[in-house]
């Protein structure tokens, strides 16, 4: 069975736990009906709400391949594709195979379609947007948007949800929780130190977090002191 690299996996970590909250507030936020895309224009349309937004990239189940929106033949170098152009960038200055490459084999996988939507969550989180949109275009094929647009809420850090919020995250991908929790404090900004098997943030209102873990890397306790 083929898996992603570690170094892949473990930059797609680093978002699990504030992208996974930001995908439900973008779910939330969406309504319900069929939607539309008008591609040179980078506007996509569900229900009554129209968003800014690029082209992330595609899913064929057919052949079960992954294909980049900034390799697409026919968006290539337009402006639908232009902040997906970051991924590329982002993975060779990290060399990180997966996102350099235009396109993905994904049949040897488990579950390739789970192996598509973990794409689509890393190129999320790499480009900082605010979730992402896969629609079915086509018998076998699945595309995926990236709101680019600031009408979509975005989730702040709040120090009661934290456990819940980096549980679920550390649930996603199972690969390093450490990186889910350090990916998650880095993104909102906020202050952390290692201390052995334990992480300590400073939160806004000075309030401290401390999360542990085991020696296998899992974690074993959040505390909020400052809350109890």
């Amino acid at each position: 069975m083929i898996n992603f690299s570690d170094a892949f996996l473990c930059e797609a970590e680093r978002h699990a736990a504030w992208g996974a909250a930001q995908l439900q507030a973008l779910a939330d936020f969406l309504p319900q009906g069929p939607w539309t895309a008008d591609l040179p224009a980078c506007l996509y349309r569900q229900g009554e709400v129209e968003l800014s937004v690029a082209v992330l990239g595609t899913y064929d189940s057919e052949d079960s391949s992954w294909m980049w929106g900034w390799a697409n033949p026919g968006l290539r170098g337009t402006p639908v594709v232009s902040l997906t152009e970051e991924i590329e960038g982002f993975g060779r200055s990290h060399d990180i195979a997966e996102f350099t490459a235009e396109t993905l084999d994904l049949s040897g996988f488990a579950d390739p379609r789970r192996a598509a939507e973990t794409l689509a969550f890393a190129g999320m989180g790499v480009t900082g947007a605010p979730g992402y949109i896969g629609v079915p275009a086509g018998p076998t094929t699945q595309v995926y948007f990236l709101p680019d647009d600031p009408q979509v809420p975005r989730v702040g850090l709040n120090p009661v949800a934290l456990p819940r919020t980096l549980m679920t995250g550390v649930s996603l991908i199972g690969h390093s929780a450490r990186q889910v929790v350090t990916g998650y404090f880095e993104h909102h900004d906020v202050l952390w130190r290692g201390e052995d098997h334990r992480i300590v943030a400073e939160l806004p209102g000075n309030t401290t977090a401390e999360i542990d873990f085991d020696t296998a890397g899992r974690i074993t306790a959040i505390r909020l002191p400052a809350l109890r």
